[in-house]
Formats: structure tokens, sequence, C-alpha cells
């Protein structure tokens, strides 16, 4: 049976429920005047509130007197009396307490709303079934314990004191830490930032991750294993012998992947390169792998490949007795234009040698009539408005045992100019040669740089601070199926041909001369829009692996060295402080400007502190170098 309590009018001082929370009345009159449990009044009709006792209370803080107190047993007894039986409120407290005052109101009211024993509304409180109890209660403990759980987990991580069973749980720091997901409960529940770079900082402060570990890697989303796959064998065809020709492969001691060669037979130029489409035919599954890693990825650490290694070792340039290749010869007229253009599936035997080596020898009578060709073209493209960037650069290694980081700047050196000019005036001869026989063709472009405040070209940048302010002006290189020019080059129509074993968009390039060169069907526009498209995006993010990955091992080798000091150059300020370039490690810093200091001007630096997560190294000016 359902009891309803009478109708009551409201008196001042009486308790009522507003909005599930306890009030007062304290003065009625059209409407009524209460106070609430934060001291607030608030006005209101009759129907907002609902009676609970006459009082008079004078606080709500007296309702608070048994909130705490142990009332289990009592109200388990209450619920085990009431049945099924619909009661109202004051009937509730009478149950459990024996009584009904203010207080044994609102914490009967407490009961209810907790929702564990009883459901319902003032007027009509009914009890839960025994099942629902038992699974309600078993549920809140276990919620309870595991929130003990968790906070004793968080304070270990406050405390950096974690047991060996914590770390399992830092799974989700770590996705988040690595790119893979946007929502770490830990970081939220420390307080912290969601972001990689604050997963990583609690990641090295537990000891989950070493500071040694580079995860720039997975977090750009780059392919992060050397391809695999079974090797067809080279085919058994008509090639045009080039043994009798003298080829340099001239590239960084040390290097595995000798791709790329150059000749001068009297007045013809030659570039030939590692001929890889022979092997790797287009949608193959080799193909699919290159195209999936958009590029070789290159490591401090090691280079991951986007072929097997057993290609670059049957097709690399003079690794074997001689070498397969698809070689350009083209001329080079007095004002370095490029023309006479052919392409060949070709034999050569090639020389290997080093940039040191080279420049030994850059004037002697080997060497000397390929760099004044070299130089040939480079005056050509600089009347052309080619851009030359001097900046520092340099060459991060790790070996594996026991990670000795070694950080090596590289001079500038006649033989690299070399062998980059004779690479781009190969780029230009394909793209020419792909442009005159309407062979569908990856393109590199570039957008000229924005001009100054009134749409005039900036001059050649010659000092440091010119040079870094002028890079910031580029535009974003970029691939494309029809040609345009590359303003940074210089150069009208360029195309990258020279690194098939290294770039993939090289290696459609290889595979569209040769279907060319054979006569089959080539692939069409659209297909190679697609392509540019999807390998450009691949290779931004290796890129950018790359360059993230390089200031990881150069923060850490200072993280290694915290008294290192060394020289910097100013290239840009803005008030008291300085944007500097660190020569010998390659790097780009800021630090506060103690005195006024012009550009250009070195100045020593002293490392304060490194953040290895924010990829930041933290300077201060020591003193002005003398001189």
């Amino acid at each position: 049976m359902t009891k309803k309590p009478p109708s009551r009018r409201l008196s001042v001082g009486a308790l009522v429920l507003y909005k599930s929370g306890p009030a007062r009345v304290v003065l009625i009159s059209d409407k009524i005047d209460i106070q609430l449990a934060n001291g607030k009044n608030r006005r209101v009709r009759d129907k907002d509130v609902v009676h609970l006792h006459d009082g008079p209370i004078h606080s709500l803080a007296d309702l608070d007197s048994l909130r705490d107190a142990p009332l289990n047993g009592e109200v388990e007894e209450a619920w085990e009396l009431l049945g099924e039986e619909c009661i109202p409120l004051e009937e509730l407290s009478e149950l459990i307490f024996g009584e009904a005052t203010p207080a044994t109101l609102w914490s009967s009211w407490i009961q209810v709303t907790e929702d564990i024993y009883f459901h319902g509304t003032p007027g009509q409180i009914q009890g839960y079934s025994a099942d629902r109890v038992a699974r309600v209660n078993a549920e809140r403990s276990a919620k309870a314990v595991a929130q003990q759980q968790k906070e004793a987990f968080l304070q270990r991580l406050r405390d950096k004191q974690l047991e060996e069973e914590d770390y399992q749980q830092l799974s989700d720091v770590e996705m988040v830490a690595l790119g893979r997901s946007e929502v770490s409960r830990i970081l939220r529940d420390l307080g912290r930032d969601q972001r990689p770079e604050s997963g990583h900082h609690l990641l090295l402060e537990t000891g989950y991750w070493e500071p040694l570990f580079n995860p720039y890697p997975i977090r750009m989303g780059v392919e992060t294993t050397t391809a695999e796959g079974e090797i067809p064998e080279l085919a058994d065809e008509q090639r045009v012998d080039l043994t009798h020709l003298t080829c340099w492969a001239i590239d960084d001691s040390g290097n595995q992947d000798p791709d790329d060669a150059i000749s001068l037979e009297g007045e013809q130029l030659w570039v030939h390169v590692a001929d890889v489409a022979a092997l790797v035919q287009a949608d193959s599954a080799l193909d699919l792998a290159a195209r999936a890693r958009g590029a070789n990825l290159y490591l401090p650490e090691g280079t991951l490949s986007m072929l097997p290694a057993a290609i670059t070792e049957q097709l690399g340039l003079g690794l074997q007795q001689r070498s397969p290749a698809l070689s350009f010869r083209f001329t080079l007229s007095a004002e370095g234009e490029v023309g006479e253009i052919e392409v060949m599936t070709s034999w050569i035997r090639v020389t290997r040698t080093t940039y040191d080596a080279v420049e030994h020898e850059i004037e002697s009578e080997t060497f000397a009539p390929l760099y004044q060709k070299a130089l040939l073209f480079q005056q050509k493209r600089s009347r052309q408005g080619a851009i030359r960037l001097i900046l520092p650069e340099v060459k991060i290694r790790v070996k594996p045992d026991p990670h000795e980081i070694s950080i090596t700047p590289l001079p500038r050196l006649r033989s690299r100019d070399l062998v980059t000019e004779f690479m781009l005036m190969a780029g230009e001869a394909a793209a020419r040669f792909a442009q005159q026989h309407e062979i569908p063709f990856p393109y590199s472009t570039q957008p000229p740089p924005e001009g100054d405040e009134n749409g005039n070209p900036y001059p050649q940048p010659e000092t440091p601070a010119e040079m870094y302010r002028f890079r910031r002006r580029f535009r974003r290189s970029q691939l494309k199926s029809q040609p345009e020019p590359h303003s940074g080059l210089g150069m009208a129509l360029y195309s990258q041909v020279t690194s098939p074993l290294r770039r993939y968009l090289d290696l459609v390039a290889h595979q569209q001369l040769r279907r060319w060169i054979e006569q089959q069907p080539l692939l069409d526009g659209e297909i190679l829009t697609e392509r540019v498209g999807a390998a450009e995006a691949v290779i931004g993010s290796v890129r950018r692996a790359e360059r993230f990955s390089n200031q990881h091992w150069t923060l850490l080798w200072l993280q290694r060295n915290p008294g290192w000091s060394g020289e910097a150059i100013l290239v840009d300020r803005m008030k008291q402080r300085g944007t500097f370039l660190i020569p010998t490690l390659g790097m780009e810093c800021k630090a506060r400007l103690k005195q006024p200091a012009e550009l250009n001007q070195s100045l020593t630096l002293k490392l304060s502190e490194v953040d290895l997560p924010e990829l930041t190294g933290y300077f201060q000016v020591e003193s002005r170098s003398l001189g």
C-alpha cells in the first residue's frame, strides 16, 4: 500500500528540498525566499521546493551532524523491514533512526540519493531487490578499491617510486608520447598536458624510457623496419656497353648505397644511375613496399632502407665488377645549357672514391675538366636566380654499443659541388627528355620566395644572418606531375632521377624512362599524379623524422656534456633575445643578450640546461669572442 504525506503549508525555518539539495525557508510572501547550503539566498515558487520538515532550523550546517555516522546496520535493517512497500521520507527516517528530525530526514534522503537500498521521491520511497542491492554493493566496493589503488599508483608516480607492476599501466602515456593517441588518463589525472612531449617527460622521469630511445620515427608514422622481399633475377637484356668509360662514384666515406657515377668523354657528359627499375617493376610487391616508405630513412643510429639490402648489393654502382645502369648522356654549351640528351640502359665499370680524396685532386688532369663543367652549370643557375645558402652542416652518428654519439662538421668542399652540379644536370636532362617525348613524369618544383614589403625580390644573401632570414622565406619545394621552374635551384625544369635506391619518385621516373626505352605502355598522367601525391605525403614525414631525430641525438650529446661552451653566430635578434647558429653542432638556438651585439657576430655560448622531450637546449651568452 502506498502512503502519501498530507499537504502542508510552508513556514519560516522549514527544511525543504530544492534541486536535490537542502534549503531553509527564510521568508514567505508572493514567493518563497530560501537559503541554500552555500549561504546564498534565492527567491523561488512554491512548486520549486519539496517540504521535508517544519523545523524550525537555524542553520543548514546542523544537517551534517549525522552525515558521517555509521548507519549501515540501521539502513540495512530498515531496507529489510520495508520490503516492497512504498512509504514517505518521514517514515523511512523513523525506520532508520527511530525519529524524524531535520537532520535524520536529510540523512535519510541522502540514503535514497545514493541509490543503493532505496529509490523514489520524498513522498514515495521504495526498496530495491536483494539481488540488485548485492550487485550494486559489490560494484561500488570494487570501484572503491580500484580508486584507492589508482590514488596509490598516482602518488607513487609523483614520488617517482614505482613498483614493478606499475610500469604496465604507463602504456597509455606511451601511446600519447608516440603520437598514437591524443588522450592519456594518467596524464589527465596528474594534471599534465595531453601532448607527446608531456608523455615523453613522464616516461623519462619514471625510467620507462631511456634517454637513448628515439621516439620520432614512430611519432611521425613512418616505417621503422628495413624492407624485405624476394629479389628477381636481372633480365638478360640488350644494354649499351660503356665499360670503356672511366666512371667515378664519389660519396662520403663509409657510404653503403652508391647509386650514381659521373664520366666525361670529350665534350659529352655522362651521369650513370643504378638501374633499379630493372628489378623493381611498377606495382610489384617491391614497388609497393618502397612506395609505402617513400625514401630511405637516414637516422644517426642507422639507415632504414625503402628497398631490400640485396638490391643494393646487386645494383649499387661499383659493388660488382660491372654494374647495370641507366645512363644519361648530354652536352653542355658555353652558356651552361644542357642539350643533345640521350637515355640508355648500359653496363659500366665504376671506380669508387670519396669527397675528401677528390678534393685533394680537384685540380688534377682527372678531375679538373669535370669540375670546370660543374662550375659552368653552376654559373648558369646563378644567373637564373639560384640561391646559394652556406649554413652549418654536420654529420651525426650513433654507435650501437655503448651508444657513442659523434657530431662531425661537414666542411664546404669543391668535390661536393662537383657531384651536386652533375646530379642537377642529370635532373634537367631527364626532365627535358621526358618533356620532349611526352612522357608523364614526376617534376621537382619550387615557387620563388616572397619578396619584401614592396614585392621586390631580395638580393642574393651573403652573410650568415642574411642566409638565415632568406631560408625562412623559402617556399616549400613541391613534387608535381607537370613541369614548373625550381626557383631555389635556378632551373626552369628539374626532376630528381639520381637516387632510385633511396627515393621512391626517382624510381618512378626510372620506371617511366625504361618503359619508353622498351616501347612499353607508360603510366598515364592521372596514375602518376596519384603516386606523386602519395609519395610526397610520406616523404614529408620521413624528413621530419630525420630532422627531429638529429635534434634528439644532438641534445642528448649536449646532455652528456653539461659543461659545453662554444662559438655561435648571431643571425637574428628581437629585443633582448638572440637567435644563434652553432657551427660545430649544426643547430639553432636562442639566448638572452646581456649586451648589444651585431648580427653575424661570434659570441661564446655556454650550455645551461637540456629539455630532451621538448627538443630544446638553453644557453647563456658567456662572453664575446676575441677577434
